[in-house]
């Protein structure tokens, strides 16, 4: 399995920016898929963006289209997630994943998780 190291999380007002890191090692870093899910309190954990092994796919939650882009950096074995105008509603804890299978957009897809980064978004 691949290692999961996220960055980058903290406090942001409604409308600014934030990005996020994961630090991926102990495979080759283009060998497995990649992307985000977060999960805020009381709330089920939700897909956010995934990225294929050479970022030529990505997938969005609708939720957060138009505002997120996610992106890897292969010599830095490096995936972001730039998060731009954000809303209140954006506040949870995020988590970095991977796997060696398909791109997918459910929990079960991904084997390899990071211990999250909080976000929080005040109005």
């Amino acid at each position: 399995q691949v290692q999961l190291v996220e960055s980058g999380g903290g406090l942001a007002q409604a409308g600014g920016s934030l990005r996020l890191s994961c630090a991926a090692s102990g495979r080759t870093f283009s060998s497995y898929v990649m992307g985000w899910f977060r999960q805020a309190p009381g709330k089920e954990r939700e897909f956010v963006a995934g990225i294929g092994r050479s970022s030529s796919r990505t997938y969005y939650a609708d939720s957060v289209k138009g505002r997120f882009t996610i992106s890897r950096d292969y010599a830095k074995n490096t995936m972001y997630l730039q998060m731009n105008s954000l809303k209140p509603e954006d506040t949870a804890i995020y988590y970095c994943v991977a796997d060696s299978r398909r791109l997918g957009v459910y929990i079960q897809d991904y084997g390899s998780w990071g211990q999250g980064t909080q976000v929080t978004v005040s109005s």
